[in-house]
């Protein structure tokens, strides 16, 4: 996206994400059109990190496809949007060169789980972040008996860094990338139906329904058929099976809600686009990008956007950000 000094226009209309000027998003800062493109010059209009923001809480997931690669672009998105915590997917990089001062410059204490390969997870928070956790912990992968080629895949898979979560603001939020899978009866894709089953038991070990509960990342599944564009293209694949949707199903089924789908019952509402074909151009996408939250975050949940623009421009994430606001309290 080009820089906001040279074309100030292209940020997002306060009606978008400001939403009128008695809205506690109006008191942030300057107006989009205003805002600098580098987070480092926003630290004057940063609200400190651990003080929560009134009324409404702007939670985000995005898988960014490489840190390495869309940094500036994730600085640029972060002083438009003001999401106050955001789960970040597929950082491609390790702990130790994780960008943990240019957020902190952007108003955001931050917890990452890579090891610089294909995966990595993150939050970012201003709202506060503690009791950061990686991983399943004791909960985690367990190898079969007799020591299979499939079992050391499932532990492999199940030892990846692809959960990391945290208390943000009094949320336990949980930043998630589920296995891809790859192709039906493949090793991985066993294994992904095993690490969604760990998840569902990590859930039960570490956390209660009755609590303030957010899973938000790229589960790699889309929920039902109005969430890919052509659903007769995706039978026999990955991302659409009975097995996957009945995995996420159980998921939902410990006390998770779609926290999207409460507000946008609608179809051709998508967070994925391949690269290839000109697919996001003709809007030949999947929602595979999801915020499952509990009942008592469920009952707040107010407003949301899949950010498009986001998907535009020069070097793009394959994903666009899901953001979803909440009332506090």
């Amino acid at each position: 996206m080009p820089s906001s000094a040279a074309s100030p226009a292209r940020w997002w209309p306060r009606t978008l994400f400001d939403r009128g000027a008695g809205s506690v998003w109006a008191s942030r800062g300057p107006k989009p059109a205003q805002r600098p493109p580098h987070c480092a010059l926003r630290t004057a209009v940063s609200t400190p990190a651990s003080t929560p923001y009134g009324t409404t809480v702007r939670l985000a997931t995005w898988n960014v496809n490489s840190l390495k690669a869309r940094l500036p672009r994730v600085e640029e998105w972060l002083a438009y949007a003001q999401p106050d915590v955001v789960c970040l997917q597929e950082t491609k990089v390790t702990d130790m060169a994780f960008p943990a001062l240019a957020f902190a410059a952007c108003g955001y204490e931050c917890a990452h789980h890579g090891d610089g390969r294909w995966n990595g997870v993150a939050i970012l928070s201003r709202v506060g972040l503690a009791d950061v956790t990686t991983g399943f912990g004791e909960t985690g992968a367990r190898e079969d008996e007799n020591g299979s080629g499939v079992g050391r895949v499932l532990a492999d898979v199940a030892a990846e860094r692809r959960l990391v979560a945290a208390t943000c603001g009094g949320v336990r939020v949980v930043s998630i990338y589920v296995p891809n899978g790859r192709s039906l009866g493949s090793e991985q894709f066993v294994a992904k139906l095993y690490w969604l089953g760990r998840l569902r038991e990590w859930l039960a070990a570490t956390a209660s329904p009755d609590e303030r509960v957010a899973v938000c990342g790229d589960f790699n599944i889309a929920p039902d058929d109005r969430d890919v564009f052509d659903p007769a293209r995706f039978v026999g694949s990955t991302h659409t099976s009975a097995d996957e949707r009945a995995a996420l199903r159980d998921l939902e089924q410990w006390g998770l809600h779609d926290a999207f789908r409460l507000l946008y019952p609608q179809d051709r509402l998508y967070t994925w686009w391949d690269y290839r074909a000109g697919d996001f151009h003709n809007h030949r996408g999947m929602r595979i990008d999801l915020v499952l939250v509990t009942a008592s975050l469920a009952r707040t949940v107010r407003w949301g956007i899949v950010d498009r623009a986001a998907r535009k421009g020069k070097q793009p994430s394959d994903h666009a950000p899901l953001l979803m606001d909440f009332d506090e309290g």
